[in-house]
């Protein structure tokens, strides 16, 4: 079999899995998350109170609800990413082409709005401030370059965390049928360890991918 075969996002019923596992997540909420104000409903209002006060100040007093799509956005990621964790759920963030969709789009849009309404603003990005004449060129085609890169740079960090650590996993899961009982003891303690990680890795990931998101969203107002 084909190491990577594990993110292949096909099933039984020849349906692409990269897009029907984001809606998955509504199987394990259950009814009375949305009926009752249990404490993971509590929780998770702090945790989206707090990211929009961390994005509003980045975005500046002139977003009037604009930290919404960048809660929602790492909201969606997040959970993605925790359903990954789950044995024979299709994890969709390792695959460019999710990544990519919700990179590129935003990307694009920051990049219309700002060339559109803030042009001489847009310019002036491209040279940073105390630049040498002599360098202003050079610089003019850097940050030109590193732009442009930025949907890519995004997609690929959110992609390339995912798969690395699953990865790992898989790999280290397979040797367990030729080891003897105690290492395969040792391997369930570091596999433990490496799902904590993973836990982890997800959360930042999504968190990672919302502020630079943010960020670029306030460069160009």
């Amino acid at each position: 079999m084909n190491l990577f075969s594990s993110f292949d996002p096909s099933s039984n019923w020849n349906m692409s899995l990269n897009w029907t596992s984001n809606l998955m997540c509504l199987v394990l909420i259950p009814s009375m998350f949305w009926l009752v104000p249990s404490r993971l409903n509590l929780i998770w209002i702090k945790i989206m109170l707090t990211l929009h006060k961390e994005f509003k100040t980045l975005l500046g007093p002139k977003s009037k609800g604009g930290t919404l799509i960048f809660v929602s956005l790492f909201s969606f990621i997040l959970i993605n990413n925790f359903m990954g964790l789950f044995p024979y759920i299709f994890t969709s963030t390792s695959h460019m082409v999710l990544t990519l969709s919700l990179a590129l789009p935003l990307w694009l849009t920051f990049m219309l709005f700002g060339w559109i309404n803030n042009t001489i603003h847009m310019f002036a990005h491209l040279v940073p401030q105390g630049t040498p004449p002599i360098l202003m060129p050079f610089m003019v085609c850097i940050e030109t370059i590193s732009n442009i890169i930025r949907p890519g740079t995004l997609a690929i960090r959110l992609s390339a965390n995912m798969i690395a650590g699953h990865l790992l996993m898989t790999l280290l899961g397979n040797t367990g049928s030729s080891l003897s009982l105690i290492m395969i003891n040792m391997l369930i303690i570091i596999q433990l360890l490496l799902l904590l990680l993973e836990t982890a890795v997800s959360i930042i990931q999504s968190y990672v991918f919302a502020v630079l998101s943010t960020l670029y969203s306030s460069e160009v107002n």
